[in-house]
């Protein structure tokens, strides 16, 4: 299925310039454009695209804050964030409102458009200029991080189940077979958990589970 695609962006000459590179590769479907935050909100609303290319700094409303707005508004909606800035602000904010994909622009065509089709398909994804950040900041919490009687308190007891498993070195199909569940369902679950520990792939996931004790 081709993702619907909706493009947030101040600057006209870079929206049209993505949106007809994403058109030509007949792989996405550009539904929409949007200027500022409040006009990528209300687009959204009404086109309900499973993805939004989202700039972060926008006249009015920034990309944070529209972020914020579309996924509590449309939660099929996803958000991809794709923008000049990487500083560590910029990247865990999206991230915390609930983007599931960062991209640097300067970012190749191919790139872009294999971002776009996992976020559509409910991955969560960083380029390579934000994966490093993203992973050393994780790890030093890691070093810091408190001691729970459970681990991961954020996550259900499934989720929690199934990362113990993927620390454990299984794919998503032998963790469906182990515990019964739909493929489908064990894909759901372990986007849940990437977004919940905000990790870009299963090998960042596996070094949190292990550092906390799951997989032995």
């Amino acid at each position: 299925m081709t993702p619907s695609v909706l493009i947030a962006d101040d600057h006209p000459v870079y929206r049209d310039g993505l949106r007809m590179m994403l058109t030509s590769t007949g792989q996405v479907e550009v539904v929409g454009t949007a200027a500022d935050g409040e006009e990528s909100v209300a687009e959204a609303v009404r086109l309900r695209p499973q993805v939004v290319v989202m700039d972060l700094r926008m006249p009015g409303m920034d990309g944070v804050q529209a972020t914020e707005r579309i996924v509590a508004a449309c939660p099929d909606t996803h958000v991809l964030v794709l923008t000049m800035h990487e500083d560590d602000e910029s990247v865990f904010a999206a991230m915390l409102a609930g983007a599931r994909g960062y991209l640097v622009k300067g970012a190749e065509q191919t790139e872009i458009l294999r971002a776009v089709t996992a976020v559509a398909s409910g991955e969560v994804i960083f380029g390579p200029a934000v994966a490093g950040r993203v992973r050393r900041y994780f790890t030093s919490l890691a070093a810091v991080r408190p001691v729970h009687s459970e681990p991961f308190p954020q996550l259900t007891a499934r989720e929690r189940e199934i990362l113990d498993l993927i620390a454990s070195g299984l794919s998503n199909r032998m963790i469906a077979e182990r515990l019964s569940l739909a493929p489908k369902t064990v894909r759901n679950n372990v986007s849940n958990v990437f977004a919940k520990l905000q990790v870009a792939d299963r090998a960042q996931a596996i070094i949190q589970a292990r550092e906390a004790g799951l997989g032995q």
